[in-house]
């Protein structure tokens, strides 16, 4: 796929990992608004917008009706796939669709896509990620963003977990800070912009 298809731009990204409302994420929709401040403070200042999406076949290999541990969630051109209420997403944003062939799932977004070699054909060092599952979607982009050797922010106030499991959202946090990404708010975002 083309660079341009994307208006990917040399300097920082804000990818966007948007959840969808079939797949419950307590607090989910505290996101969005968050999200909103971000993309305007960045598109204030001209930096590039990806917003990457689960865009599933109705038979992924991760739904329940296939043994996967997922009931059917971000079924690709279906209402449950579309971008959160409420965020508005710059109309030039590029998206990145994860999880489009039915035996391979992906949390990542970086798992079988051409984000990588996007964001490196457009000189991206530097990734600002939030959105939701903290544990799953967000957890495993960061992380491999880490490993592929970007420097990263995690939005800390612009991510929720689906929680399966008490507590597994603050220990997917833990690991990402540990594993070198440096947390960020809005406030501190709105701090710097102030100063600079």
């Amino acid at each position: 796929m083309p660079l341009k298809e994307h208006r990917v731009q040399p300097g920082p990204a804000l990818p966007l990992k948007a959840g969808d409302a079939l797949l419950a994420v307590p607090r989910g929709d505290e996101v969005a608004p968050v999200h909103n401040v971000y993309l305007a403070l960045f598109r204030l200042v001209g930096l590039p917008v990806l917003a990457t999406r689960d865009w599933y076949p109705g038979t992924q290999v991760s739904f329940q009706a296939q043994g996967g541990p997922w009931p059917p969630h971000a079924v690709a051109g279906t209402s449950g796939a579309r971008f959160a209420p409420g965020l508005r997403r710059p109309a030039d944003a590029g998206v990145i669709s994860k999880a489009t062939e039915p035996p391979r799932g992906a949390y990542s977004a970086f798992e079988g896509t051409e984000l990588d070699h996007l964001l490196h054909q457009a000189g991206v060092g530097r990734l600002f990620i939030g959105g939701r599952a903290t544990d799953y979607c967000v957890r495993n982009t960061v992380l491999d963003a880490l490993a592929l050797g970007y420097q990263t922010c995690l939005l800390q106030d612009a991510i929720r977990a689906v929680e399966v499991q008490p507590g597994v959202g603050q220990r997917a946090l833990a690991q990402m800070l540990q594993q070198g990404a440096q947390a960020v708010t809005l406030q501190q975002i709105k701090q710097i912009r102030v100063a600079a």
